[in-house]
């Protein structure tokens, strides 16, 4: 079951119910599986609780790290560096998501390459670089497309490179 039912046009933020995120929530409990660990550290993010997502999504580092295979090391860091840019720490989540792009893209990994672009593209949206959020975005549709991934997957990476778009064109506008 997704959580996600769409994005934000503005912010590109996923909009939940938090009922439906708080109630899976409770079902995990206190699971110390990777998925589960993950899954948390997704759901405690987007219910802004951005202190626990943090010290959870460590934690997932380190268990991947420990136990998981590279995919899973990977996963586990562009999550935790998702945390880091909702939290406001975009230098280091951006650091960390181009090194994670580039391993996956070395790796010939294009479902988690395009997964890291889109979250780099996002820090960089965020932090008004929309430029660079667009070639970002550009570059994981490529890699979604290469990697045969989902309509709902292609049509968020394309309402993100119309929102970078649009800011940009506003941005110029207002210099």
């Amino acid at each position: 079951m997704s959580y996600i039912h769409g994005y934000d046009p503005v912010t590109l933020r996923e909009q939940v119910d938090p009922r439906e995120c708080k109630d899976r929530l409770e079902e995990i409990g206190e699971q110390r599986s990777l998925p589960a660990l993950l899954e948390r550290v997704w759901l405690l993010k987007v219910l802004g609780r951005l202190e626990d997502s943090l010290v959870l999504s460590e934690q997932s580092v380190r268990v991947a790290r420990m136990a998981g295979t590279r995919k899973d090391l990977l996963r586990a860091r562009i999550l935790h560096a998702s945390v880091q840019q909702y939290r406001g720490a975009f230098a280091a989540a951006e650091q960390e998501l181009a090194t994670c792009a580039y391993e996956a893209e070395g790796q010939e990994w294009n479902g988690i390459a395009a997964f890291a672009y889109q979250h780099l593209g996002r820090v960089h949206y965020d932090a008004g670089d929309f430029g660079a959020a667009r070639s970002d975005f550009k570059r994981a549709l490529f890699l979604r497309q290469e990697s045969g991934a989902t309509d709902d997957q292609l049509e968020s990476t394309l309402l993100a490179i119309d929102a970078a778009d649009r800011r940009r064109s506003n941005a110029s506008v207002a210099s």
